[in-house]
């Protein structure tokens, strides 16, 4: 059956943060809300305890990373029932717009407000404001491939109109300005965005084997080329267990995690967070997490995040077009598969990558692109439960 075609919308009239709230007989919506709201949440409780001494020693007070955070969240909260409120056919007609605004926003980072962090030149500074231009830039390419598979629907299954434009020269130019700041981490997560995007917007096999093939040898490519990223990969590999080298922060990782057991020390416990586990708060909350709250606590952090995955393949299955499909794809690889690469590193089945837990680790800009996507996961939930009622209420009519 062809799909019928979506209510046009009549500008920014329709937007209804009440419409947004509203979950309605859809469970998908609902569930979304929960989850992220439980995922926030949690994330805000361990930030204040992973960040609370390095915050004293800062000068900040027990409480200086936890109100930082928590300043984000109630920034990126009310951004996501804006987002969600959005009618789908807002974010198809402004793809191009937001891709053109999030590259203009990365090309900042090679200007005088650009600051180095960990040898990644991949942050903007105004004053006491830092920002990663890069987590925007993520929901604009996914958003823009979207739109523009959508676009090229017609001649989908030819390899040459499935590579043009997505990934070249779009992906590629994105990922490039991206890598040019050094950031390779951040490119292997956006990498499979864009691969993730392309697999549920469904372009054909043949053309995910070139892209993949393509996309392992640059990463073999600028490994090789990167005494630092090579001294990592054979850290990794066990080569570096020197508590004066690269193995210090995995290593303590790897302690902090074996000290919680089954149950933990206790919120607040930790140990590793005195000083000892570098961007405990950050890239190595899940080690904290472990600590604190133990193998119990851990596990319910890997449940949510496949909880997310089950509601998000819903949404996908649900979807009114390959629009919709495309972009909840797009960002079920970007979070929950961040999530679990960030996992992976903690417990040391990759090497580190510096990335961190999506909505838990202390970061604002991750946060507030992170919710400001759940909320275009929300918004095409919500067209794709109008979907399915309208499709109910046709086959009703075709049956009388």
């Amino acid at each position: 059956m062809a799909h019928k075609p979506e209510p046009k919308a009549r500008g920014l009239a329709r937007i209804s943060l009440g419409a947004a709230l509203r979950a309605g007989s859809d469970k998908s919506v609902a569930a979304l809300y929960a989850l992220t709201l439980l995922l926030v949440g949690f994330g805000l409780i361990m930030v204040l305890s992973s960040s609370s001494i390095t915050s004293y020693v800062a000068d900040q007070g027990f409480f200086g990373g936890f109100w930082r955070q928590a300043t984000f969240a109630l920034i990126g909260l009310p951004l996501m029932l804006l987002a969600a409120a959005m009618p789908i056919s807002f974010w198809k007609k402004w793809a191009w717009v937001l891709l053109g605004f999030g590259m203009l926003l990365q090309l900042l980072v090679f200007t005088p407000l650009g600051v180095e962090v960990y040898g990644n030149r991949n942050w903007i500074q105004i004053g006491s404001f830092g920002a990663q231009p890069s987590e925007a830039l993520k929901l604009a390419l996914v958003v823009w491939i979207g739109a523009v598979l959508l676009k090229k629907e017609p001649l989908l299954g030819q390899m040459r109109h499935e590579i043009i434009p997505v990934v070249v020269p779009g992906a590629v130019f994105v990922l490039g300005l991206v890598l040019l700041g050094d950031d390779l981490g951040t490119v292997m997560i956006m990498a499979a965005l864009v691969i993730g995007a392309m697999y549920f917007g469904g372009v054909s096999w043949k053309t995910l084997g070139v892209i993949v093939g393509g996309g392992l040898f640059a990463v073999a490519f600028f490994l090789v080329t990167s005494p630092n990223r090579m001294a990592r990969l054979f850290d990794h590999a066990g080569g570096n267990d020197d508590y004066s080298g690269l193995g210090w922060q995995p290593l303590h990782g790897l302690w902090a995690l074996a000290g919680g057991g089954l149950f933990g020390v206790g919120l607040g416990g930790s140990k590793a967070k005195w000083s000892w586990l570098p961007a405990a708060d950050n890239d190595y909350i899940f080690a904290i997490i472990g600590e604190e709250l133990g193998l119990i606590g851990a596990l319910l952090v890997v449940v949510l995040f496949i909880a997310l995955a089950a509601v998000m393949l819903r949404v996908i299955s649900r979807a009114r077009d390959r629009f919709g499909k495309a972009v909840v794809g797009g960002i079920l690889v970007w979070i929950v598969g961040q999530a679990f690469v960030n996992i992976g590193v903690v417990i040391r089945v990759f090497p580190v990558l510096g990335v961190p837990l999506p909505l838990i680790s202390a970061g604002g800009t991750a946060l507030i692109a992170c919710l400001v996507a759940m909320g275009v996961v929300i918004s095409i939930a919500r067209d794709g439960a109008e979907y399915q009622a309208e499709l109910a209420a046709e086959h009703g009519r075709t049956l009388r």
